[in-house]
């Protein structure tokens, strides 16, 4: 193993541990900014600041809070105008002293939009000018020149990181606030539910105890459901589950199986999900109990819908 590599992981760490050391009142300071914001957070920075303000905007944009990345060097040239009063500007630049960077901050100040500075050099014109600052200070980068922006840079983004997530607890931002920013790609179908997933209408065929096995076969494939019916009381909730399965095991046991009531051969109080369950959690108990479907509940315990475990699949809920 090259031995390099494991100093510059080395050194990355340690940088990101003693900037948790260096939280202070003027990291809660920015948070509050934030939290109080009624417009947007503007981000902005250059080269590789420019790369962690583009991250840092798309991680409070995906986690609550309204972000975007404004380009330091194209906002004197017209894109002022995306910042308006309301809105929090993060000013990135480790030296604290990049001109475009600075040259923002006037403007900023006309039109009452305070500015949180994520810099390593406090004393720097952006340290002095900042309503806020986020310190970003490393010992040293993890290049043998000390030169390339590494361990700083991922001290900056560990720190936009921590000041997302901060601001996101504040805000209650839980599992379906994500998934409503997320509906595509593998976190979205990680956050789906149950009602988004099960079969309802015809597909979900429902059928009273005393309907005859042989009418019940004939509800499921008119359905074209699951291979499944689920068995309601006279107000509607659920009492019973009859399968494929079912039907093969009993024919088994008694070749008169079709002039019986469901009633007689069901599966009675089956294992049910809320609508409003993670779908992946569905997916998990037919996967430990190696079953094909299960009912899905309101909160009455009315049957609402079937949730079929290929269907999962087909979803690629994991």
């Amino acid at each position: 193993m090259d031995e390099r590599a494991r100093e510059v992981l080395a050194i990355e760490s340690e940088a990101i541990a003693q900037a948790a050391d260096r939280l202070d009142a003027s990291f809660a300071k920015a948070r509050d900014l934030v939290l109080a914001c009624r417009g947007r957070v503007v981000v902005t920075g250059l080269g590789k600041s420019g790369a962690m303000a583009r991250k840092i905007a798309s991680t409070l944009a995906s986690t609550g809070t309204p972000s975007f990345y404004l380009h330091s060097a194209e906002a004197p040239h017209g894109d002022f105008g995306m910042v308006t009063p309301g809105d929090v500007l993060i000013a990135i630049s480790y030296s604290g002293a990049t001109q475009e960077v600075l040259d923002m901050l006037p403007y900023a100040r006309s039109v009452g939009v305070p500015v949180i500075a994520m810099t390593g050099r406090l004393e720097s014109p952006l340290g002095r000018e900042a309503d806020a600052v986020i310190n970003c200070y490393v010992e040293r980068e993890a290049d043998p020149n000390n030169l390339a922006p590494t361990a700083s840079a991922v001290v900056t983004l560990a720190l936009g990181d921590a000041l997302a997530i901060t601001v996101m607890a504040h805000r209650r931002f839980g599992p379906q606030d994500f998934a409503r920013f997320h509906p595509g790609g593998s976190l979205g179908k990680r956050l789906a539910r149950c009602r988004d997933i099960m079969r309802t209408g015809d597909a979900n065929p429902l059928v009273a105890p005393e309907t005859r096995v042989f009418d019940v076969l004939f509800v499921m494939t008119a359905a074209r459901s699951a291979g499944v019916a689920t068995v309601v009381d006279a107000d509607g909730r659920l009492v019973g589950l009859f399968t494929d399965g079912d039907l093969r095991r009993g024919l088994a046991r008694d070749p008169g199986i079709l002039d019986r009531t469901v009633a007689d051969v069901m599966t009675r109080n089956p294992t049910c999900i809320g609508q409003d369950h993670l779908a992946a959690e569905a997916l998990r108990i037919l996967h430990d109990h190696k079953w094909d479907n299960m009912p899905v509940v309101d909160a009455d315990g009315r049957p609402v819908g079937i949730i079929d475990v290929q269907d999962l699949l087909d979803a690629n809920i994991l």
